[in-house]
């Protein structure tokens, strides 16, 4: 994928980035994780998957990598509203689970889901996406144990975008880099500039390549920076200085993209995320509550006589 296609995405997901936090705010959305400043480093990782063998495993604030894996857009914001379990949009058909709110939550998913993909000979890799913050939980360094030792095909795509909430990253990850534990796992890290799509999309492309090649998983560090709050209810100018923020803004992937593009492929693609983020934001408004029912459908895939009974119990009610 050339850099004319990886900005045209990035730009979707800025824009659309941009209107989820417009409708939190007019009461659409109850919540959002806003996720400007790192559409280099998801879109330029998620557009390396071979979407017929591999598959992405997201946390909260991954709408790039949905964004470059085709995943149906409306449905993946519907998701912060709770209607279903594990959201609207099909996994199987995008190869993007269901995003995780748990903290290193998507990462030991992906390494059963790599396990899975090595019994049964595909040759498919799994991106699994965490946060300088996770990095610190114990799942993930069991998840990288357990991975290295069993040399399985996945790859643990750490964003450092600086802060873990409000604590900064150096007082939190022991050693200053992430991608520098692997070597104590005895596999590969890489450390790269997470706001330069292109560069990101060449360290995932050789991860693919060793996963595939029975040389197990990978490490990628993508050094970025989360330019809005936390999440809508988040105050970031309580716990670092504008003057951080200016100077991030001078890197802003998407400046540095368009800059090596021609206007005209620039503004043809500023049409384009227009027009998508102009159906997202129809969808999304148009689109009524779901019904009750559903509360007792998503549980169990054969359902209990004791749910079964609550779900009468639930419809008379509703009924009467």
């Amino acid at each position: 994928m050339d850099l004319t296609q990886l900005h045209r995405l990035m730009l979707v997901a800025r824009r659309v980035d941009e209107e989820a936090i417009a409708l939190q705010r007019q009461g659409v959305l109850p919540g959002y994780a806003p996720m400007k400043g790192q559409e280099a480093a998801q879109v330029g990782s998620a557009a390396a998957l071979d979407r017929a063998r591999d598959f992405a495993f997201p946390n909260y604030r991954d709408l790039g990598a949905a964004v470059a894996l085709g995943v149906d857009l409306p449905a993946y914001l519907a998701t912060h509203l709770g209607t279903w379990h594990g959201g609207m949009y099909d996994p199987l058909a995008s190869r993007f689970a269901p995003f995780n709110a748990v903290v290193g939550g998507p990462v030991t998913h992906a390494v059963g889901w790599a396990m899975g993909a090595r019994l049964d000979g595909t040759r498919g890799v799994a991106l699994t996406y965490f946060g300088d913050g996770a990095s610190s939980q114990g799942d993930v360094h069991e998840a990288m144990n357990f991975a290295a030792v069993y040399r399985l095909p996945v790859i643990f795509f750490c964003q450092n975008n600086g802060w873990a909430i409000s604590v900064p990253t150096d007082r939190q990850v022991g050693g200053g880099s992430v991608a520098a534990r692997a070597q104590g796992y005895g596999i590969e890290g890489v450390r790269v500039d997470g706001n330069d799509v292109l560069a990101v999309h060449e360290a995932t492309l050789a991860a693919l390549e060793r996963g595939r090649a029975g040389e197990g998983p990978t490490v990628i560090e993508a050094m970025t920076y989360r330019m809005g709050p936390h999440s809508t209810s988040d105050d970031p100018g309580r716990y670092r200085t504008l003057a951080e923020e200016q100077e991030w803004a001078e890197r802003d992937p998407l400046t540095r993209a368009a800059a090596q593009l021609p206007e005209s492929v620039v503004a043809e693609a500023e049409q384009h995320a227009a027009e998508v983020t102009r159906q997202v934001r129809e969808a999304l408004t148009a689109m009524g509550d779901r019904p009750g029912e559903e509360l007792f459908d998503f549980v169990y895939r054969e359902p209990t006589k004791a749910l079964l009974a609550q779900r009468r119990a639930w419809k008379e009610w509703a009924d009467a």
